[in-house]
């Protein structure tokens, strides 16, 4: 899986990328917020008030990089923060954002199901997808779970703030790369599936990690299940790819990882 170096730590533009992977607790840790939260008149009225963003990514660098570019904007701020996606939920009810940015690749926990969750709990909440990953199935797969938007952290600060944008207008953002990839995999399809397109989410995530190297054990730990749970996954993936053996299941995900499946 290709990953370009980030410049949210590198460069004073939002712009090269990031290899920064999220973090999270399933103990809920504190998210941070503006204003008292537990009074929701605290809240000013939209019109005498910035349009209000929460912030979804375990890593502390980002989180910072990505609130000082939505700050320096005057009709936007950042209303709140969270590291995961129990957090997440919390902060939603807590700071009633216009629209919430997500990361995908999150420990203990997973951004495709933060954004089901989401899209029960606040079925109107506009959600963007800032990722890691450039391939067109995790793109298509966020917002098939309800996000309106996806764009990478290589992507340059002004297409960022681009697809804030867009999204907050009620249009769907995908950089102009990433909607030609698509398309072209929707055209090649023709009306079939893939096999790739047989594996739930959590089987994704779990061919994905596999493809970055990851053991049961460390998958089991990122993910947050028990190792029989990453076991399990790990069969219905060769059942479902008809691979022979956890040989070739690793040299498919490596595949997968660098793009040429």
């Amino acid at each position: 899986m290709a990953q370009s170096r980030g410049a949210y730590g590198n460069s004073p533009e939002f712009g090269d990328g990031c290899t920064g992977k999220p973090k999270a607790s399933l103990a809920a840790p504190p998210f941070m917020a503006t204003g008292d939260m537990n009074n929701k008149s605290d809240i000013p009225p939209a019109a005498a008030r910035r349009t209000r963003i929460l912030v979804v990514d375990d890593h502390p660098m980002i989180r910072e990089r990505l609130s000082e570019v939505i700050q320096r904007e005057p009709e936007l701020t950042v209303c709140g923060e969270a590291e995961d996606n129990r957090s997440a939920l919390k902060a939603a009810e807590a700071t009633n954002p216009d629209l919430i940015i997500v990361d995908l690749t999150l420990k203990n926990s997973d951004g495709l199901d933060l954004i089901k969750d989401l899209r029960v709990w606040h079925p109107k909440l506009p959600i963007l997808v800032i990722s890691m990953h450039d391939e067109v199935f995790l793109a298509e797969r966020a917002i098939r779970a309800g996000a309106q938007g996806y764009i990478t952290k290589q992507e340059a600060t002004k297409n960022v703030l681009l697809a804030i944008r867009t999204v907050l207008k009620g249009q769907v953002y995908l950089s102009e790369t990433m909607a030609l990839r698509l398309a072209s995999k929707v055209a090649k399809k023709h009306g079939s599936r893939t096999s790739l397109d047989l594996l739930t989410d959590r089987e994704m995530r779990v061919f994905q990690l596999i493809g970055q190297g990851k053991g049961t054990r460390q998958i089991a730990s990122d993910m947050g299940v028990h190792i029989s749970t990453v076991q399990t996954y790990r069969a219905r993936i060769k059942e479902k790819l008809q691979l022979e053996n956890a040989d070739d299941l690793r040299q498919q995900a490596i595949r997968l990882a660098r793009g040429t499946v």
